[in-house]
């Protein structure tokens, strides 16, 4: 699905906080006068004497083995333009980003004021001792070619312009599969290319190295085909020039196998596709409209096999597949180039990786049943945890392979795990929900629609088709701050309960029948169901809304209440518990209870446990479960090291399949190496603890607040465990990010047939 952006959304985005995306962070100690001695002087100058001694020392005792320059000189930016370098910085640190997240490399964006190229190439040749890498990105063609040539040339670290080789790299893989699914030999297949740009320079010649011969290869620009009797051409582009009698896209197109866009938006006909051999392949990867609409194309031709540069259509050509696992791999073997070899190992890897069964996990983060080679799945999709450690070792043996190789690894099961570990490789665990959610978006309804947080986090999940927001609250102040903040909620349901007399009568004969027992009276239940957190978990539990989302502005125990008077647990459940989950550098952790059960006994810590895997699971992660107290092992006695004992020794005997440990101190749990040297019997020596059971809620909570604070990590919470149906209390004063994601889990929760 498109994601519609507005412009006061992603001005807001780049100035909230700290301006921009990036910044630096010490990966060392800086708490006393050593530390600042050993950082700087004089203790700095014992690395520099090593790197003098060895100059490769500098990979040892720095940070350019991990460090890729993203440069522009912002000719090219996106379909932008000409923008120059100041403007294409936001795009810059944007590809820092995708560099950090995906795989783990640390990024520098340097924007140049230098239009000549000759002095381009100088001034980035001069970066080389700073860097393990350059990343070229956004330079106009035909300038383009000739800087990676040259740095190529004279610089002995990977360079690589992206705008140029990545869509070769990812349709390459692309057809390599489509290919082979409609059996046809590249050798023999006639390919015409619309656009004549960097890319599509780029990824003519990387398909000539696939197979594809020269002599089938039409290129067409915006004048027409490229013909040798053009004088209108520079020497990139004539190489590709035919003295065939075509003149038109129309004249190439009869009887071609495979079309490939890189241009602009719906040029391409319904006709001209009919002209096109039996079984086309059409690679339309203009954004964001690719030559010809997906839709428009498969009504066309049943025997098509399509892939675009959009997310919201299968086979999806996204760069991000390739630039951070190639520079990855690049990196790990300090290769002193990306060449060729490297590239195909690239697309061989990516083609590959996409005929092995699909995870479970990335099936349910784009809400198929079971996705599988073939023409809807040439590629794999971007939330592919396996991406890191297929492609990245592949690059890494292709370098070592062609000789550019200076640190060829030996042992290639520890560097997966190096991999994983490099970027936490569960890390994107709320992209995968997200992902999931607005496969089969539900009806989410917000208690506190009177606030501006709440309405902007409506908004967007109903752009992001996360969900289908119902406002819940006074109209005309509803009305009246959706106005005042110029938001954009037109067709999104307001409910103001005071006009809904019908259903009020309805929802307190519901809340007087379940509670007619527990002392409420009729009166009691006609005053109650006016009140917002009972009317909205009544629309839950009737069925007029499938998740509950409330607890902004009120406290948790009041929130809490009229869901569990209302809801209820689930069947064989007695207590339901709270979940954070802590999206940290090293992985997600999972935090139990810190929001619901004061100071539950050992036989009530069971059965948090069993709520809190299942929970765990429900994300698609295996539990390591540390139950966690001031003692380790009996090492002190006390009430709470009895207590946290005890419930480990019933859990392990209930839950046998469950990796449980405990008691054990916060740090030991997370920390395997203390585990190993000194309780090697520990059953989380090497399955480090990914969930934490807490010995009560104060100690829970002061936890996840402290970690959320200072640790810089994000805290997704809290998860309700054990309701019925879907009820989810908000942290209070949530941002709005913190209230998307919540909603997010709340519609995969009720997605679920088996709630959290």
């Amino acid at each position: 699905m498109a994601i519609k952006i507005r412009k006061e959304d992603a001005l807001n985005y780049h100035t909230q906080g700290s301006p921009g995306k990036i910044e630096v962070n010490p990966t060392k100690p800086l708490s006393s006068q050593m530390d600042l001695a050993l950082a700087y002087s004089p203790g700095v100058a014992e690395p520099c004497k090593e790197i003098e001694a060895d100059v490769e020392n500098v990979y040892k005792y720095t940070a350019k083995g991990n460090l890729v320059g993203v440069i522009t000189n912002g000719t090219a930016v996106l379909g932008l333009g000409d923008i120059g370098p100041e403007a294409s910085k936001p795009v810059m640190e944007g590809k820092g980003v995708l560099f950090k997240k995906f795989a783990g490399i640390d990024v520098f964006d340097i924007e140049i004021n230098e239009r000549d190229p000759k002095k381009l190439i100088q001034i980035i040749k001069s970066l080389e001792p700073t860097f393990g890498g350059i990343n070229l990105e956004d330079i106009k063609a035909p300038e383009c070619f000739e800087i990676e040539t040259e740095l190529k040339k004279e610089m002995k670290i990977p360079v690589m312009h992206d705008d140029q080789h990545g869509t070769a790299i990812i349709s390459g893989a692309a057809l390599l599969n489509a290919l082979e699914i409609v059996e046809k030999d590249i050798s023999k297949i006639k390919l015409v290319v619309n656009g004549a740009g960097a890319a599509a320079i780029s990824c003519t010649r990387f398909y000539i190295s696939l197979g594809i011969k020269r002599e089938n290869i039409v290129l067409c620009d915006i004048v027409g085909i490229l013909r040798a009797d053009r004088t209108d051409l520079d020497e990139i582009r004539r190489e590709f020039c035919t003295d065939r009698d075509l003149y038109t896209l129309t004249d190439a197109m009869k009887d071609a196998d495979v079309f490939l866009g890189l241009s602009a938006g719906n040029i391409v006909s319904q006709d001209q596709l009919r002209l096109m051999a039996p079984n086309p392949i059409v690679f339309a990867l203009a954004n964001p409209d690719p030559e010809i609409s997906y839709d428009l194309a498969v009504a066309t031709r049943e025997d098509l096999i399509m892939a675009t540069g959009r997310s919201d259509h299968p086979n999806q050509v996204n760069n991000v597949l390739g630039f951070p696992y190639i520079f990855r791999g690049a990196l790990d073997v300090r290769a002193t180039a990306i060449n060729e070899e490297m590239k195909l190992a690239a697309t061989h890897a990516i083609a590959k990786l996409a005929k092995e069964p699909v995870p479970d996990i990335v099936n349910k983060a784009y809400g198929e049943d079971k996705l599988g080679f073939g023409r809807l799945y040439l590629i794999p999709k971007p939330l592919d945890p396996r991406l890191i450690t297929t492609i990245a070792p592949a690059v890494a043996k292709a370098a070592m392979d062609s000789g550019v190789a200076k640190y060829p690894i030996k042992d290639w099961d520890s560097y997966e795990l190096e991999l994983q570990e490099r970027i936490g490789i569960d890390q994107r665990l709320m992209s995968v929900v997200i992902a999931r959610a607005k496969k089969d978006p539900k009806r989410v309804v917000f208690a506190e629609a009177d606030n501006r947080k709440i309405l902007k986090a409506a908004q967007i999940i109903r752009d992001e088709k996360i969900g289908e927001p119902i406002l819940l609250g006074n109209r005309e102040k509803i009305l009246s701050l959706i106005e005042d903040n110029s938001l954009d909620l037109s067709n999104v349901t307001i409910i103001d309960p005071m006009e809904e007399k019908e259903l009020l009568n309805k929802f307190a004969d519901m809340l007087f029948q379940k509670r007619q027992r527990k002392g409420m009276t009729v009166g009691d239940a006609a005053r109650l169901v006016t009140q917002r957190n009972y009317f909205g978990a009544l629309m839950v539990e009737s069925g007029a809304a499938d998740a509950f989302i409330s607890g902004l502005t009120r406290d948790y125990p009041k929130t809490i209440l009229p869901s569990l008077q209302t809801i209820g647990v689930k069947p064989g459940v007695n207590r339901v518990a709270g979940m954070y989950i802590m999206n940290t550098p090293k992985g997600p952790y999972f935090f139990a209870d810190a929001t619901v059960n004061l100071n539950p006994s050992a036989e009530e810590l069971v059965e948090i446990i069993g709520l809190t895997a299942d929970a765990v699971r429900f994300f698609n992660m295996e539990p390591r479960i540390a139950v966690l107290s001031y003692s380790n092992f009996g090492s002190a006695k006390g009430d709470i090291p009895d207590k946290m004992a005890r419930a480990t020794a019933i859990a392990q005997k209930k839950y046998p399949d469950l990796v449980i440990e405990g008691e054990m101190q916060a740090n030991v749990a997370i920390n395997e190496d203390i585990q190993r040297e000194m309780y090697p019997f520990s059953r989380l020596i090497n399955k480090r603890a990914n969930t934490l059971i807490f010995p009560d809620l104060s100690s829970g909570n002061i936890a996840y607040k402290l970690l959320a604070e200072l640790g810089n990590s994000e805290a997704i919470g809290p998860i309700l465990l054990g309701m019925n149906k879907p009820v989810h209390i908000l942290q209070l004063g949530s941002s709005i990010r913190e209230i998307v994601n919540m909603v997010a889990v709340a519609v995969v929760d009720a997605q679920s047939t088996n709630t959290l």
